[in-house]
């Protein structure tokens, strides 16, 4: 595993110079703050360190208990519950294992594979629970039992497992400011997913947090309360907002934002099984006029709590729009998120945010693929 450290002066340029460097794949281990002393510290900021790993071809298993020491996370409290429950799932695998098939472990190498492949049908169990597509997990076994040796424990595979769910969900995707140049985000979606709200969101942290100048564009005239939503929203935060029934009119609202950092834009929520309206957000999203100087991001709003089979031909419809991240709503309305690392497998599209609550802007958070791996392993409930 290639280990690397970067610094920046906040955790989201670290992160990117990471997934810059060492490609979507990389993980990140570590985050800390590194405070500067003696007189460096009144004409210096503090800086960020984030220590990022990437798998090589052989897979090396570290133990759990190492990998938690090394997450370095905000949200303890959280972080504790889910060790709790991975301590749980071993001491339940351990349970399963009979005394007598314990005792052969050091002379029978054939009962030692047999221990490693009722450990692997116990993790397998676990994530079929937390509803991971059983292709997935079919391939995630796969890659682990293939390296496995006699002398490894129930730690050693359950830290493997980990790792190769940690790395195929790779870095998170979120917004993050450029230096210069304004940013016009796009958000698309099925109807009923959050949109309105989780923009709001990110407007609010933007706006408050960041200090960055922020307006907001919707085209989801079909739907009134949602604009009254996010006019109720944009007065409350002080910040711009537009009106568009065209892709001219588009045109000529994101020319008037030149000067700003953020343009959020609000589509309307469309059925995927309705060519039509599918096309007109092809349309309102493709068709517009954006300057060069802009950068351009968009993100497909799915619910954690929608059916996979549903999910899936929603993205196989919205991959015609272009490239998107993902954000996943209302995770605190399901106690299984495996659809979030189904789609991401499926779509290869990077994660960025959950959002879990109506509060804003408190119920968003960047997707943290250590804690959403060690939730497909160590329960929902």
């Amino acid at each position: 595993m290639i280990i690397k450290k970067f610094t920046a002066e906040t955790e989201q340029e670290a992160v990117m110079q990471a997934k810059e460097e060492m490609g979507s794949n990389a993980i990140v281990l570590n985050i800390k703050t590194i405070k500067q002393r003696g007189i460096r510290k009144f004409f210096k900021k503090d800086i960020v360190e984030v220590t990022a790993a990437l798998e090589e071809k052989t897979t090396a298993s570290i133990p759990i208990e190492k990998i938690s020491l090394a997450l370095g996370k905000e949200d303890l409290e959280q972080r504790v519950a889910i060790e709790e429950k991975l301590d749980n799932l071993q001491t339940m695998l351990e349970q399963r294992i009979s005394d007598n098939t314990k005792k052969s472990l050091a002379s029978d190498v054939k009962v030692e594979k047999n221990v490693n492949h009722t450990f692997m049908q116990l993790i397998y169990n676990q994530l079929i629970e937390n509803e991971v597509d059983e292709k997935y997990v079919n391939q995630i076994i796969s890659e682990i039992e293939s390296s496995l040796r006699k002398e490894n424990t129930l730690d050693t595979i359950l830290a493997s497992v980990y790792q190769k769910i940690v790395l195929k969900l790779g870095l998170p995707d979120p917004i993050i400011l450029q230096e210069k140049n304004p940013q016009i985000v796009f958000f698309i979606g099925p109807t009923g997913v959050g949109k309105t709200t989780t923009i709001a969101k990110i407007a609010s942290d933007f706006k408050i947090n960041k200090n960055a100048k922020v307006a907001l564009i919707t085209s989801d005239t079909y739907r009134i309360a949602a604009v009254e939503q996010l006019r109720t929203y944009a007065n409350i935060l002080n910040v711009s907002l537009s009106v568009v029934y065209t892709v001219e009119e588009l045109n000529n609202e994101i020319a008037s934002y030149k000067d700003y950092d953020l343009i959020l834009v609000d589509t309307a929520g469309r059925s995927h099984k309705n060519k039509e309206q599918y096309q007109e957000i092809e349309h309102f999203v493709n068709d517009c006029i954006i300057p060069e100087e802009f950068t351009k991001k968009m993100y497909l709003v799915l619910s954690a709590t929608s059916k996979y089979r549903d999910l899936k031909n929603i993205v196989d419809v919205y991959d015609q729009v272009g490239k998107y991240s993902l954000i996943f709503t209302k995770t605190d309305e399901t106690t299984a998120l495996g659809n979030v690392f189904n789609i991401r497998l499926k779509t290869n599209a990077d994660l960025s945010y959950i959002t879990g609550g109506q509060t804003v802007p408190d119920d968003i958070s960047i997707i943290d693929p250590q804690m959403l791996a060690k939730s497909l392993l160590g329960g929902g409930e």
